[in-house]
């Protein structure tokens, strides 16, 4: 009889632990977010030696770790904790918790935070949708081009616009070169000004381009319109996932290849089935790496649709030359 119920028991505790490492495994994996303002995100959930860790990314900045991830019943709970930046409550921690329930593969998710007082606030919906896993990683030997496409004319912005019409714009051709100069008037109001997208949209593709940066100067280009490729004046610094070539605060560059600011720099990039290969003055940076979602910026976080070029103007000055993108046929 004891060893009845002795059983009984195991029994019933293995299938407890069995139904909350189901619950534990239906999370694990990278998630599309879109946020409650509509801007895209990305959540990537892993598990290490039985633990959960998470990582997170709200619609700009750098991919982020949170600071604790559990599964509770059915539900996914996520922490973090920020500091204020503005206002009143400025340098004082917030805690803010998000809580994902799964149907199918689609989140929904609640996001609360909580002042030191525990008063809450900025309660907030929103939603997210499951990543597809990565295929294998592909041979850029077998791959097949199409025809060369100039996306800069070098006379004019024909084939470009605005990411935001609303903004002002500091892009001109100039001497058959693309040039941004977001100039701030000192003493009066900032001024918003625009990223340049093209009209058209590509999915694979090999790219090649130039680009200049003044010292200092900072910039990017997006490939699929989700993937910011780094452009920054970084010569001289210690390898960092934020330097010229990175993939923003996703892949670091295995290798310093950046010139000294003001000199042309010479980038091949190719973007197949969701790895990416950056060559920058001829040494391979990036070397068909996986892209496990958007970066910070991004116009959208869904890694499956195809999607524009973009440029990014609200940073600072930089010019681009040489633009031309050549579609992937086949693999």
């Amino acid at each position: 009889m004891i060893r009845s119920v002795l059983l009984a028991v195991v029994m019933l505790t293995s299938a407890t632990v069995g139904l909350c490492a189901s619950a534990d495994n239906t999370y694990i994996g990278y998630w599309a977010l879109t946020l409650p303002n509509g801007g895209p995100g990305w959540l990537g959930v892993t598990q290490e030696q039985g633990d959960l860790d998470g990582a997170i990314l709200w619609g700009g900045g750098s991919v982020k770790p949170v600071n604790s991830i559990k599964v509770e019943g059915d539900r996914l709970v996520i922490t973090r904790v920020q500091v204020e930046r503005r206002g009143a409550n400025k340098g004082k921690k917030i805690t803010e918790t998000i809580t994902a329930t799964l149907s199918g593969d689609d989140l929904k998710l609640v996001t609360v935070k909580a002042r030191p007082d525990g008063r809450k606030f900025g309660r907030a919906e929103f939603k997210g949708k499951r990543i597809p896993p990565l295929p294998p990683k592909p041979d850029l030997s077998k791959v097949t081009y199409g025809e060369p496409i100039t996306l800069f004319n070098g006379k004019n912005l024909d084939g470009w616009k605005l990411t935001n019409p609303n903004n002002a714009s500091g892009w001109i051709a100039q001497d058959g070169v693309l040039v941004n100069r977001p100039t701030q008037p000192e003493g009066e109001r900032h001024i918003a000004y625009g990223n340049l997208r093209t009209i058209e949209e590509f999915e694979d593709f090999r790219l090649t381009f130039e680009v200049n940066v003044p010292e200092k100067s900072n910039s990017g280009i997006y490939l699929r319109g989700i993937y910011e490729l780094q452009i920054l004046d970084s010569y001289g610094k210690p390898l960092n996932p934020h330097n010229m070539g990175a993939i923003y605060s996703r892949i670091t560059p295995a290798q310093s290849a950046e010139r000294p600011a003001g000199q042309w720099q010479i980038f091949e990039v190719i973007l197949l089935d969701r790895y990416v290969t950056v060559v920058l003055n001829g040494k391979t940076v990036i070397d068909n790496q996986p892209l496990l979602g958007c970066t910070g910026g991004a116009l959208h976080s869904d890694p499956m649709k195809p999607g524009p070029l973009y440029l990014q103007g609200n940073h600072g000055a930089a010019s681009f030359r040489n633009i031309v993108l050549t579609p992937i046929l086949r693999r």
